[in-house]
């Protein structure tokens, strides 16, 4: 009789096999200690195993054959998948993303509020091609108005460019400054959604006009809705996480430095990173 594990998976009766798996939130979160269970053809349990706080399982001394793997956790909707172990080798399902239960249900119509200490606008930049520089706006503000029908919702954000933080007060002053965001000039960054398309699951594709330094263009934001919930001062809460990309170029700003190298300082790209919790309003 084959047994049946628990744990991390140890080899059992010399068996070689093996599954693993990386399981991950859909917006790209481990999913901590979530359960890794391998079924065999016969419907019976072979192994199961837990995964570590990084979200990685293995469920290891398999025999070779065709089995269905299902990924499990609190509070997330189950994933199976078949797969084939052979000897000496391990068949790996990849990242598994779990969708959290209740995440189907879209928000309901009205008006929801960006709740801004819950959220955030984070954008990166590369520093002479080799890393990365962070940064994020502190005080910013917006609406969503969800309508009968969800594509035809509408978001609007304020942001205070002055509220630029990089962890260097230095560097902030510079990215005040008519160089970079010429803040005197152009006090606010606003977004105005003009159109909102299902991607695939929870994914959506969020089109608008962004307004930065005098210039209006329109960019795409890659969204990931995560779901709608009641939160502990007895209201609604609706999330989402979206990411894009900026050339600064197209917003006129060109201020730049070369190093010896030829290789600019500052890249011409920016990645923006957004984190955004809406509480529904009366």
């Amino acid at each position: 009789m084959t047994a049946v594990h628990e744990g991390s998976g140890n080899a059992v009766d010399g068996k070689s096999g093996a599954v693993t798996a990386t399981v991950r939130t859909g917006d790209g979160w481990p999913v901590p200690e979530a359960a890794l269970t391998v079924i065999d053809g016969g419907g019976a349990q072979i192994a199961r195993v837990q995964g570590d706080a990084d979200g990685a399982a293995t469920a290891s001394g398999l025999a070779a054959g065709t089995y269905t793997a299902i990924v499990t956790a609190l509070g997330y909707e189950p994933v199976a998948r078949t797969t084939m172990v052979r000897d000496g080798a391990p068949a790996s399902l990849g990242v598994v993303e779990l969708r959290r239960a209740g995440a189907a249900e879209l928000p309901a119509e009205g008006l929801w509020r960006i709740d801004p200490v819950h959220s955030s606008v984070r954008v990166s930049a590369r520093h002479l091609g080799i890393t990365s520089i962070h940064g994020r706006f502190t005080d910013f503000s917006g609406d969503v108005w969800i309508a009968d029908s969800v594509e035809r919702s509408s978001v609007a954000v304020r942001i205070d460019a002055a509220s630029v933080d990089t962890a260097n007060a230095q560097r902030d002053e510079h990215l005040r400054n008519e160089d970079f965001l010429h803040v005197e000039k152009y006090p606010e960054i606003s977004f105005a959604s003009t159109g909102l398309r299902p991607a695939g699951g929870e994914r959506w594709e969020l089109v608008g006009d962004l307004t930065l330094c005098g210039v209006t263009r329109q960019v795409k934001l890659d969204t990931h809705y995560s779901g709608v919930g009641p939160d502990p001062w007895g209201g609604m809460r609706a999330s989402a996480s979206a990411t894009t990309e900026l050339h600064r170029e197209d917003f006129a700003i060109t201020f730049n430095q070369a190093v010896r190298t030829g290789i600019a300082a500052i890249g011409t790209t920016l990645r923006v990173d957004i984190d955004i919790q809406a509480v529904q309003q009366d």
